[in-house]
């Protein structure tokens, strides 16, 4: 497999965001002042403050329904150009596969919100999403050829593993509605199906 490119780190990177930041508010929920080690002059008064309340989620199901949403449409908009600019069948046959299921599964998202009443939020992660979304774009517009197939395909590989990752340890984990985590749950297979279809098309350009 060639290195992650800059494209595909852009995408690693705001994926691996929300991961993070859920463990930071983790740390911050368990998080104790340093001790004092210096003796006390007097006794100490009584702890009389609350506890503290547990943190708020660090994203909500606005957050991670715009970040479903924009994950789909980048993945799409990539296919639709391997659609027109892919050179081998293999390519052309995933890529078309790629629009019309990553666009049935928006349609499940855009229905589920509205049916919902929540507006998708956009947030740093879906915003970063988008902006490599287009770099990849504009990497795949001056290429051609094999050339153009294998970037095409690596990018495929590195990016469904990535939203697989952020599925399985972010997003169903932190969805609050049952209804949204159910989708997360329903969609994760076809996100499987693609990766293992993505290495296989991989695997042969490399023989």
């Amino acid at each position: 497999m060639s290195p992650i490119r800059h494209a595909d780190r852009r995408i690693l990177g705001a994926l691996a965001a929300i991961a993070t930041a859920i463990a930071v508010a983790g740390c911050k929920k368990t998080e104790n002042p340093p001790a004092d080690t210096a003796a006390p002059a007097v006794a100490p008064a009584p702890d009389t403050t609350k506890p503290a309340a547990a943190a708020a989620p660090a994203i909500n199901d606005a957050q991670i329904a715009s970040i479903v949403v924009t994950a789909n449409a980048v993945d799409s908009a990539a296919g639709r150009l391997a659609e027109k600019k892919g050179a081998s069948k293999a390519v052309k046959d995933f890529a078309k596969t790629m629009v019309t299921d990553h666009g049935g599964v928006n349609k499940q998202a855009v229905a589920l919100v509205t049916k919902l009443n929540v507006t998708p939020e956009d947030n740093d992660t879906s915003k970063q999403l988008k902006s490599g979304g287009d770099a990849n774009l504009a990497k795949l517009e001056g290429l051609s050829g094999k050339a153009f197939d294998k970037e095409y395909i690596d990018h495929e590989v590195a990016y469904h593993q990535a939203v697989l990752d952020a599925i399985d340890k972010t997003l169903i984990p932190n969805a609050q509605n049952a209804d949204l985590k159910a989708l997360l749950v329903k969609v994760r297979p076809a996100i499987q199906a693609h990766l293992d279809m993505a290495k296989k098309i991989q695997s042969s350009q490399t023989t």
